[in-house]
């Protein structure tokens, strides 16, 4: 038998396409509960890669044989021994190449729709982390908004569809990964905008990004305005694209809503958070397509890979929009807190451009599952 590997990109078109799939995980069992590959059609099995060190006899018949086996590991050594031990023992059996590693990191565009003028809207998923970035394309023009620390995904596409990166916006000072923002303004000469009240401690330079600001993408004048929705953050600000889709950064996702005390001030952005969900949204036309910085859970994704829901619906559906009382509002978001995301101070710290670490010790911050939302 021979042992294939599989990448990132494979793993996520059998997410995307509901394809089944059977992981077989070798990290420690708390790395595992704490974060995985999450699938539709996909079953797991976790075994420590120092439990297999004599041998794969004793799993071999907890394995399937109508469906893909894949090993993972956090880097890809353990899960290629584990497989080549699967492969020697007669049965067919992929490796994750780069293992969890590459797959955090992993970014798949897909064509949310059309835009005034033939323009188009694209969402960039990354799966293994739950970050969401947006590029609007209109007559050889570009703006992305909330691109995540991979910038050579959002330069090459843009170069792909022959259109020139002119504006790049950040909704807020992220906590959970690292923005790529600023580098991908730096490296094309687009404008770079962030909220200036999440700018306080920044050392670069930017361009305020304040409530009610327009800007025209391509000669077709398509409209990307600015709507400030504090609550995550005190300069948290919505996009409205083409009077079309809302883009809500971290303050409104599809199945939850927005935490306030990353910067460890909850119990004074509650209420911005209230009013941004209960009044400026509710100001909004229902028919407005949803489109945030994160997902939570697998079921959020659509058929087609994207993850978007309208408005109105969300205000019927998500139970974060359905607390009458202010008072219980403020307990069920500052009573229901999940973990803070991993190194999220430290990540606050690189996004104000204070420090700058490498490369492999912003993979190290970001490792884990995104933690932006009230549970």
């Amino acid at each position: 038998m021979v042992v294939i590997k599989m990448t990132a990109s494979d793993v996520a078109r059998k997410v995307i396409e509901n394809k089944e799939l059977f992981i077989l995980d070798v990290r420690n069992k708390d790395a595992f509960h704490d974060w995985k590959i999450e699938g539709h059609s996909f079953d797991y099995l976790n075994i420590p890669y120092f439990d297999l060190l004599d041998g794969v006899d004793e799993i071999l018949p907890k394995l399937p044989t109508d469906k893909d086996i894949l090993v993972v590991c956090a880097k890809e050594g353990s899960s290629l021994m584990v497989a080549e031990m699967v492969s020697e023992a007669g049965r067919d059996v992929f490796y994750l190449e780069g293992g969890m590693k590459s797959w955090s990191s992993y970014l798949e565009p897909i064509k949310v729709g059309h835009l005034t003028g033939g323009g188009e809207l694209y969402q960039f998923v990354r799966l293994g982390k739950g970050c969401l970035s947006y590029m609007v394309i209109s007559e050889g023009e570009a703006a992305i908004i909330d691109a995540v620390r991979f910038t050579d995904v959002f330069t090459n596409f843009a170069k792909e569809k022959h259109v020139e990166i002119k504006h790049v916006f950040d909704t807020h000072l992220h906590a959970d990964h690292i923005s790529g923002g600023r580098h991908i303004a730096e490296a094309t000469g687009a404008t770079y905008y962030l909220p200036s009240k999440d700018a306080e401690e920044v050392v670069f330079n930017y361009t305020p990004l304040e409530d009610g600001l327009t800007v025209e993408i391509g000669a077709s004048q398509l409209e990307v305005g600015a709507l400030y929705s504090p609550g995550h953050t005190i300069g948290s600000t919505s996009f409205i694209v083409d009077s079309r889709y809302l883009l809500t950064g971290d303050i409104l996702f599809i199945d939850s809503i927005g935490r306030p005390d990353l910067a460890g001030l909850a119990d004074d952005w509650v209420g911005d958070l209230r009013e941004t969900l209960y009044h400026r949204y509710r100001e909004l036309a229902e028919d407005l397509i949803v489109l945030p910085a994160h997902f939570m859970m697998i079921d959020e994704l659509n058929e087609d890979g994207t993850v978007a829901k309208r408005l109105g619906d969300l205000f019927a559906d998500n139970h974060g929009l359905n607390i009458e009382r202010e008072e219980e509002f403020r307990h069920t978001v500052t009573d229901h807190l999940p973990q803070q995301p991993n190194a999220y101070e430290q990540i606050r710290q690189v996004n104000m451009g204070k420090i700058l670490p490498e490369n492999d010790e912003q993979t190290e911050m970001e490792i884990g599952p995104n933690r932006c939302a009230v549970r």
